[in-house]
């Protein structure tokens, strides 16, 4: 039963979208099978995945050994776990552009994953690359260096199969939502948070002072101060005592730099958005993830294979006082009330300026601004191409020429925007087109006149 706070959280609504468009199921079969073979590099193209190293070149500039520790992670690689995973943005859900996000360290050499930056995210594509700090970087990405804040090194089980099972120990399920938004659990640690407001909706307090423990011991250190970054107005201070095995939890002025030595990462600092979305009923365990589902929902059955949907349905029509059918025939969406003698007849006099039949304006507003058309963007916005091109296929045909309207407009901006894409991948594109330009300017404008809570989002 879905929760009424739920279908008013802003945030749950945003990994709800994400859920639905940002990982199709066919990605994450296709992933899943090509991962099972053997086929590291197979599983990564599946998942939209472009991966920029050469495990010779690794074993040339760093040794063989390190380059075979890179090849286990790469062999045991979830792309499609790590693309649901991946951070996100308001209001649509895409990838955080411009970020830099470190998976393993192996002393000096870190395995990364990058995204785009925002005038070159078309196709939501995250690139794959060895990082060393006396390496060559990406000339035209803006953070080409491993940021502090969203790494997940420290999170494997949000990306390698192996550590997949510790999902549910790792973000709190088994104490959440029972100690989740307490403010003081004597045994273990305090918070004292009355001075920074309210906590937003989705923290993971319950979990900051054991995730904060495990960066200060990754960084060699047996005590120390971690910064919990809420957002830009709320900042917390963990402090960790080794020696008494507790922590205590304070809020910072939004300013202060001075605890900024060590930050918590990102997808510590927020609930996991299935374990939220599985609570408040708003999906089940058969819409998750299968390695998510196997952590979080053990004895839940696998899902069953859904039976294929065959599109093209009649759809009816009031003309003139009877109700007609419009469908696909042939590959081509048809009146078929009508015979060819009478439809060629009204589409000549509707290019002379008469009124429209009904069912040819029917299909006419089919082509140019259908009803799912919502569905069609967010599947190109999220770069699901294929997804896409299947929906207007089963609703106009396969055979069907587009005409001008909205639908071919976003069809168009979404190819141009894989130009653009390309251009940025191949060091083309120079500084990127300006926000205004065919494709960018068109998206950025669109999302604006949404009206939804402009404000980022983590876990």
């Amino acid at each position: 039963m879905r929760s009424s706070a739920a279908t008013t959280d802003t945030r749950l609504a945003l990994w709800l979208r994400v859920r639905e468009f940002a990982v199709p199921p066919s990605m994450i079969e296709s992933a899943t099978a090509r991962r099972a073979a053997g086929d590291w590099a197979g599983a990564c193209a599946a998942a939209r995945v472009d991966v920029d190293l050469n495990l010779r070149a690794v074993a040339h500039a760093h040794g063989r050994e390190l380059a075979a520790q890179v090849r286990d992670d790469l062999r045991h690689l979830a792309p499609d776990l790590l693309r649901s995973h991946m951070p996100r943005i308001a209001p649509d859900g895409l990838l955080r552009p411009g970020l830099t996000i470190s998976l393993a360290r192996y002393g000096g050499p870190q395995l990364v994953v990058r995204t785009p930056p925002a005038w070159a995210d078309a196709g939501q594509r995250i690139s794959l690359a060895l990082w060393d700090r006396s390496g060559d970087a990406p000339r035209l990405h803006p953070h080409p260096q491993p940021d502090r804040r969203f790494r997940l090194d420290l999170h494997r089980h949000l990306w390698d199969v192996r550590r997949a099972p510790e999902l549910a120990h790792r973000c709190g399920a088994d104490t959440w939502p029972d100690t989740a938004g307490s403010a003081v659990s004597p045994d273990r640690w305090a918070v004292d948070h009355a001075s920074a407001g309210p906590l937003p909706g989705g923290c993971a307090v319950h979990r900051w002072a054991a995730e904060a423990a495990l960066v200060v011991h990754a960084d060699g250190h047996t005590g120390g101060t971690v910064t919990v970054r809420v957002d830009s107005r709320q900042r917390f201070r963990v402090d960790v005592c080794s020696e008494q095995d507790t922590a205590r939890i304070s809020a910072v002025p939004s300013r202060d730099r001075s605890a900024a030595t060590l930050v918590l990462p990102d997808a510590a600092t927020w609930l996991l958005p299935d374990l939220e979305l599985l609570h408040h009923g708003l999906v089940d365990a058969d819409n998750l993830h299968p390695l998510v589902a196997a952590a979080l929902a053990p004895d839940h059955p696998p899902p069953l294979r859904p039976p294929t949907h065959q599109p093209g349905g009649p759809r009816h029509v009031d003309c003139r006082g009877q109700r007609h059918r419009i469908a696909l025939v042939d590959g081509v969406l048809t009146a078929l009330d009508h015979d060819p003698a009478e439809i060629r007849r009204e589409e000549l006099l509707t290019a002379l300026g008469g009124p429209p039949l009904p069912c040819l304006r029917a299909i006419d507003e089919t082509h140019r601004h259908p009803e799912s058309l919502v569905d069609v963007r967010a599947r190109l916005d999220h770069g699901d191409a294929a997804g896409a091109l299947a929906a207007v296929e089963g609703l106009l045909g396969p055979d069907a020429l587009l005409r001008s309207g909205a639908l071919r407009d976003e069809l168009e901006a979404a190819a141009q925007g894989r130009v653009t894409h390309g251009l940025f991948r191949a060091g083309l594109a120079g500084t990127g087109p300006h926000p205004t330009s065919r494709g960018v300017g068109r998206r950025r404008e669109r999302r604006a006149t949404r009206f939804r809570p402009r404000h980022t989002t983590g876990r």
